[in-house]
């Protein structure tokens, strides 16, 4: 019979690790990361340890897309997991769900301390953000000068916009004290007059992405403050989309990342020229019904006063200005025929009444009638003139020579006919075109 004392390996392993996952459980372990060895499969295995152990670690595929931090050889972090055995080889191991930066829950609180103060000061109100422009000339880079997100942005500018220009301010965006680099170029550029920087529509500052320990100095107050007081339009691109810094919040815009924020800023080339082209089709049409219809109106004008010659057009003017003033002349004859018919009358009578009082009565008389003569001579010819000037008025109007003085003129053939259509004429035909001064001969030469 067996000793019911005696267990194999696999069951001695097994309850090893149920021990383990029992008594321990879930838990967070800080350490430094060495051996790292990075499957094909997309599973990473490497060793924490510290100063007096280690333990061997396990990162899945699944976990690893969803890690704050990518783990590598040397870092510093705090993983969450769960002790287990392996039971192939009988090793102890810590299953990894999450890997954090070491130091990031007291970055966190920090964070979330200084994003409270600030926000309670209303540095992040919408009253303080304005609007991007839609059409910006120039944008200044405040990032690495040799980062990849400098690279990514220069690349997305130049093929939504190839019009902008890029000027870039270079600083540190990483390590003790880049903060303070990046609060200056801001400040700076907000005065760029007094530090001999370009003039630039919008600004943005940012770079790639990185832990919360990396991606620090934007958190900074500094950094936030000088954002908050710069006259320029601000967009903020640290990190990934996932990724949130002070910076982002009180930023007149936040993209997810630097690429997003120069396709935030530089509009598509491409829809701004087939915007254009339906725009000028719109136009195209428009203009094109305007032309119809004046040349319509053009067409009812040159069968009027414009196809007359002006004698035809003054012709009926002068013949009632003729009339008019020999029924002037008429009416003048008469009036004084009239009088002088009195007038010997009253001689007569004066023959035949020899009292110097009635004499004198019919003087004034006549002369009250003489005086009456002239207002009625001087009444007529005035009304006349005012006729004829009404006349002469319209005839200006209605004329040929004020169509001249706007700019038209008069084409006609060799036998003095008016040119309304280019399809009446052909190659060699003379033609006489008259203006307000003067007239042109010329020779059709094409069609």
């Amino acid at each position: 019979m067996s000793d019911p004392k005696i267990i194999s390996v696999t069951r001695l392993v097994r309850r090893m690790r149920n021990l383990l996952e029992i008594e321990l459980g879930e838990l967070w372990v800080e350490g430094e990361i060495s051996n790292m060895r990075k499957q094909a499969s997309g599973h990473m295995y490497f060793t924490l340890k510290d100063a007096g152990a280690q333990i061997s670690c396990v990162l899945f595929k699944g976990n690893v897309r969803h890690a704050k931090v990518q783990p590598d050889n040397g870092m510093k972090v705090r993983l969450f997991g769960e002790v287990s055995v392996y039971e192939v080889r009988g090793s102890v191991q810590l299953i990894v769900k999450k890997v954090e930066a070491a130091g990031e829950g007291e970055l966190q609180a920090k964070f979330d301390r200084l994003k409270k103060q600030l926000d309670g000061e209303g540095l992040f109100d919408d009253e303080h953000k304005v609007p991007i422009p839609k059409f910006p000339k120039k944008v200044g880079l405040i990032t690495s000068g040799t980062g990849a997100a400098l690279q990514d942005m220069l690349n997305v500018l130049s093929r939504r916009a190839p019009w902008i220009q890029p000027v870039l301010y270079p600083v540190q965006v990483q390590g003790s004290g880049a903060e303070r680099g990046i609060a200056n170029a801001i400040k700076q550029w907000s005065e760029w007059q007094s530090h001999d920087l370009p003039e630039v529509d919008v600004l943005i500052i940012g770079r790639g992405g990185g832990s919360l320990e990396d991606l620090w100095n934007f958190n900074e107050e500094i950094v936030a403050r000088a954002i908050h007081a710069c006259s320029i339009p601000i967009v903020s691109a640290v990190g990934h989309e996932i990724d949130f810094t002070i910076s982002d919040f009180v930023s007149d815009m936040r993209a997810p990342t630097p690429s997003a924020a120069a396709e935030l800023v530089a509009p598509d080339g491409e829809a701004l020229a087939h915007r254009l082209g339906r725009i000028e089709q719109v136009m195209s049409r428009a203009v094109s019904t305007s032309l119809e219809k004046h040349s319509a109106l053009l067409k009812g004008f040159s069968r009027g006063a414009l196809s007359r010659s002006p004698e035809r057009v003054l012709k009926d003017p002068l013949q009632r200005l003729i009339l008019a003033r020999r029924d002037l002349d008429d009416a003048v004859i008469q009036s004084v025929l009239n009088q002088g018919s009195m007038l010997n009358a009253l001689n007569f009578r004066l023959s035949t009444h020899l009292p110097e009082a009635v004499l004198d009565r019919r003087f004034d008389k006549l002369k009250n009638l003489s005086q009456k003569l002239d207002s009625v001579v001087v009444d007529k010819v005035n009304h006349h003139t005012h006729h004829i000037s009404e006349l002469s008025s319209v005839l200006r109007t209605l004329g040929p020579e004020s169509v001249f003085a706007r700019g038209f003129s008069v084409t006609q053939d060799a036998d003095g006919n008016i040119i309304k259509d280019a399809t009446d004429l052909k190659t060699g035909d003379e033609i006489t075109t008259r203006f307000l001064e003067g007239k042109v001969r010329s020779k059709v030469s094409s069609k």
